[in-house]
């Protein structure tokens, strides 16, 4: 689905992106192939992930549905808002809802769940605006002339207390989510206090002025701050297999 989106949005921008020096080179924005050729890679993207889904459980489907309306919205987003970023998180955080569906748990009647899912996708959202914003930054001037909107431009002077800013908000959503799901200290410490950690780190040494060093903190800040939160989950799920294993057999020693 990601490919996908980036396939629409190729397709949507193909007159703006000549007049982007990092995108000038695309393959419909260079005339490599036509807007018809790009429709018809995007049908068959489109079949590939529709395979992939049906492969999950069917409730899965219906919650994927609504991802498409992001996915196409947010090429338009960015030609009359400064802040498409947040569609952009909208659409890529789908996957913290699909987890849910793909585990067997509906959202729809399991309200225990539905909590720490809405937190999650929140969390997502604010920590996509957050490497997007770093990631505007090597376009700032071209996407300035060529009238692209984005939330790079917006709060050029400001950059860095907005990131810190979304930074303490997808901590606290994490956290928020961590406390609806009952995680233990494991998450709290590995998981949250890592991506506290790792985004801090990320905020303070990333040259804003830099296009290589923004493009580096994009590609490898998503998976250093996403290693972090990964291991946090890792690490409480173990604990928690650990001593549900314990008492099952502390229960079989006492019967």
């Amino acid at each position: 689905m990601r490919g996908a989106g980036c396939t629409i949005n190729d397709l949507w921008d193909r007159n703006l992106d000549p007049h982007v020096t990092r995108t000038r080179l695309r393959p419909i924005a260079r005339g490599a192939i036509t807007p018809f050729q790009g429709l018809v890679f995007t049908g068959a993207q489109l079949f590939a992930g529709l395979a992939i889904l049906l492969q999950f459980p069917l409730e899965c489907f219906w919650y994927a549905t609504p991802s498409l309306l992001f996915v196409a919205a947010y090429p338009l987003a960015k030609r009359v808002t400064y802040y498409p970023q947040f569609v952009l998180g909208l659409t890529f955080s789908w996957g913290a809802i699909m987890g849910f569906p793909a585990l067997g748990v509906d959202l729809l009647t399991h309200s225990g769940a539905q909590m720490g899912a809405a937190l999650l996708y929140a969390s997502n959202v604010a920590w996509t605006v957050l490497y997007d914003m770093i990631y505007a930054h090597m376009d700032i001037k071209d996407d300035a002339k060529a009238g692209i909107k984005s939330i790079a431009l917006k709060h050029d002077k400001e950059t860095k207390q907005v990131l810190t800013g979304l930074a303490a908000v997808q901590i606290a959503l994490l956290a928020g989510a961590g406390v609806a799901t009952g995680a233990g200290p494991a998450f709290f410490s590995g998981g949250c206090g890592g991506a506290a950690v790792t985004l801090g780190i990320m905020i303070k040494r990333v040259n804003l002025k830099g296009v290589k060093d923004c493009w580096w903190w994009f590609v490898n800040g998503c998976w250093i701050t996403g290693g972090a939160i990964s291991l946090g989950l890792g690490a409480d799920y173990l604990v928690r297999y650990t001593e549900q294993k314990d008492k099952i057999n502390g229960e079989d020693d006492s019967a």
